[in-house]
């Protein structure tokens, strides 16, 4: 959990951006919530290379206390570092990249005291196209980054491209599963070309929120604890979606496991959007020990758009179920627990749970309200449009026993 630069300021980032960021995040007590890793994005480089040494430099003139003065100023404030290169030539942004620099990079941002890397596809000189050729270019950032022996998260941009759902999870904490987001809901641009994420040959960018849910839901099964499908950053708050919208953003990503990575302007954050991000108990699953991502149960085309069941399961017994509507008006549901508890077999799916309702609060202030008891299902359910509900599920019966082996 963090923020980074990239999705509001892009290249127009300095040292000052960084810091006021990083003492918002503090003063507005992000951190308590989870939200550590304050990550510097592309352009932070200089035009070019140390020459004697072919160390990386920053930009002289937006960081000119250089970046190790940066990151003990984090550092100092409770919070942890990120930067970012690209396993190519060049980064997206045109700078010098980390293809054949492996070494020294991985080194010098150690130095600098790095506690996060985001490593990036562009300029890769041709070095794709199938799983090896990518897991040996990525992997030589690995090596390089454990033999520093400083801890540093590994955190690859790949796009999906070569399936690194695969491979990836040998070598790095988390992986792209597709081209970048945009903030937006579901709009189709041919920028983000594929239908799936499985054999995508042009994983391209400008890919609508609700798409890149689309191309997670079968990848569940390749992430875990310590290893995570990296859904991009979040765009709650940088005014492309509705609160509905982002309320489905926060959620999905939430419930599917992926890195929760602020990519607003904290600075200038409405009340709604500090709201979104700081609800607990769907923070609380994102960070549940389990490392389960949600699975879809089913998906069926409504009016323009189509109404999914989603599930999961949590540490102590205990579940969380989501219903996501993507289409323009409302839809109404019975949620069967046949659905819900399709994994968990018979005793689960006629069981009684309590349920929480995590987008209303409590008396007390809460996220999670009590909604009350439910066995075999829960019928009636209305969701409006482009949005989600989602519950936690705790049994009654403390007798339940999981599926057996004959069963499955």
């Amino acid at each position: 959990m963090g923020w980074n630069t990239w999705n509001h300021f892009a290249c127009n980032i300095s040292e000052d951006t960084i810091l006021s960021a990083a003492k918002t995040i503090v003063a507005q007590n992000l951190t308590q919530y989870g939200y550590e890793y304050v990550i510097m994005d592309d352009c932070w480089q200089a035009p070019a290379r140390d020459n004697a040494t072919g160390a990386p430099v920053a930009d002289p003139t937006k960081f000119p206390n250089g970046v190790k003065a940066l990151s003990d100023q984090l550092h100092a404030m409770g919070l942890k570092f990120g930067i970012y290169s690209s396993a190519g030539e060049n980064t997206c942004g045109g700078r010098f990249g980390s293809l054949g620099y492996e070494t020294i990079d991985a080194q010098t941002y150690a130095s600098w005291g790095a506690d996060y890397l985001k490593y990036d596809n562009c300029y890769n000189d041709g070095r794709s196209g199938y799983p090896l050729i990518s897991f040996q270019r990525y992997q030589n950032m690995s090596l390089a980054l454990n033999a520093t022996g400083r801890p540093i998260l590994y955190s690859m941009c790949q796009w999906g491209e070569d399936q690194p759902w695969n491979w990836a999870t040998t070598i790095a904490n988390s992986w792209r599963i597709s081209g970048d987001i945009m903030d937006n809901f579901g709009r189709y641009d041919d920028r983000c070309p594929c239908t799936s994420m499985l054999d995508c040959k042009l994983s391209g960018y400008h890919c609508a929120m609700s798409r890149i849910i689309d191309f997670a839901a079968p990848l569940g099964q390749k992430a875990g604890p310590g290893r995570w499908n990296d859904l991009d950053m979040l765009e709650v708050g940088n005014g492309g979606m509705t609160y509905d919208e982002y309320v489905t953003h926060f959620t999905m990503w939430s419930i599917l496991k992926s890195p929760l990575i602020l990519g607003n302007d904290v600075t200038n954050m409405a009340a709604e959007t500090y709201s979104i991000i700081t609800n607990d108990a769907l923070i609380a699953i994102n960070q549940d020990a389990n490392g389960s991502p949600a699975t879809r149960m089913w998906k069926v085309l409504v009016d323009g758009g189509d109404l999914s069941l989603w599930s999961g399961s949590l540490v102590n017994n205990t579940y969380v179920f989501a219903l996501l509507n993507t289409s323009p008006s409302n839809q109404t549901v019975d949620i069967e627990f046949t659905d819900v508890f399709f994994d968990e077999g018979p005793a689960y799916q006629t069981g009684t749970y309590t349920l929480y309702d995590l987008w209303q609060k409590s008396a007390s202030g809460a996220w999670g309200l009590t909604v009350g008891e439910a066995t075999g299902s829960l019928p009636g359910v209305v969701v409006g449009p482009h949005s989600t509900k989602v519950w936690k599920a705790v049994p009654v019966s403390a007798g339940m026993a999981r599926r057996s082996a004959e069963e499955l």
